[in-house]
């Protein structure tokens, strides 16, 4: 069984390293790359609605982008029956993974939709199929298409997360950090972002930063600059304004290319870190999506953390 978790470990490591390599950010190079049919968003469950985390956020992006789908909604082969439809003969399905315990049967689709439960962990992997690639299906099992922000400044949903958020936001200066000590996000004004949309990409990631905190998600903040548990922070902040923005509706991007070698470097070095980021950045963003429970927004409400909680 070992061999068998080191390899899914290590394929979809290798993946991500060599796009990486390539200069293409998995996180990022879906919004680039795809047509006009790119639906955006999380991908979700058809049937449940919630949102996939952790790791199978990247794979499946990186499917629905290569093969052009226009929906971001998935389901299993059963699921498809559940829903009165059927996968078409011929399609191929898209390897997702489930963090499950070891000695125990294959999880039911049920389970697959839950967090992991607790103790040692190993990987299984499943198949989901992309509603594009049903029959039959109702027209609900597609969803419905978030909507895209524009490049304005104000956008009413990311503006009213982050001061429901009460994080400690001073602006100025020409520098946007997150200070762990005195707990405070220091983020230019947005009028000198030369795209005011990174306005509120920057400050996503900083928030994403600001979650670990001792007094919240308590990540480890004492690697100093340039070090690898600092690339590894990073990571997690990256991919955590990634999912943020995706959910938000603002496309996302890659705040520090420069660290694309630091990244490298640590995924090498650690076929697992990729899926502990991926993971510890659910966390995150679902942590900050958790203060729009309190705001009445009139908008879709993220799932609680079993849907962004779980990880690979």
């Amino acid at each position: 069984m070992g061999d068998r978790v080191t390899s899914v470990h290590e394929q979809i490591t290798a993946q991500i390293v060599s796009d990486l390599e390539q200069g293409c950010i998995p996180w990022v190079q879906p919004w680039r790359d795809s047509g006009p049919g790119w639906p955006g968003g999380l991908p979700r469950n058809a049937v449940s609605g919630r949102p996939y985390s952790g790791v199978n956020v990247l794979l499946l992006w990186a499917v629905t982008a290569d093969r052009r789908y226009q929906s971001g909604r998935w389901l299993t082969f059963r699921q498809a029956l559940y829903l009165g439809g059927c996968v078409r003969k011929g399609e191929k399905g898209a390897q997702i993974v489930f963090a499950d315990t070891p000695h125990r049967a294959a999880p039911t689709e049920d389970e697959q939709e839950q967090a992991p439960l607790p103790g040692p962990r190993i990987l299984r992997r499943f198949t989901v199929f992309n509603v594009d690639q049903c029959e039959g299906l109702p027209a609900s099992a597609a969803g419905d298409r978030p909507k895209q922000s524009s490049d304005e400044i104000f956008i009413p949903r990311a503006d009213a997360l982050v001061a429901a958020s009460g994080a400690d936001i001073r602006v100025g200066g020409s520098l946007a950090f997150y200070a762990p000590g005195p707990d405070y996000i220091r983020i230019p004004p947005p009028d000198v972002f030369y795209d005011p949309i990174n306005w509120h990409r920057t400050r996503l990631h900083e928030l994403a930063h600001w979650t670990g905190h001792s007094s919240r998600l308590a990540r480890d903040f004492t690697g100093r600059w340039a070090s690898e548990a600092y690339a590894r922070e990073e990571l997690v902040a990256e991919l955590s304004a990634a999912f943020l923005c995706a959910e938000l509706g603002i496309s996302p991007t890659v705040r520090h290319v420069d660290y694309i070698g630091a990244w490298l470097h640590v995924l090498k070095g650690d076929n697992r870190a990729v899926f502990q980021a991926a993971s510890l950045a659910s966390r995150a963003a679902n942590y900050l999506l958790g203060f729009e429970a309190g705001l009445d927004l009139g908008l879709h409400k993220c799932a609680g953390p079993s849907a962004l909680g779980q990880a690979a």
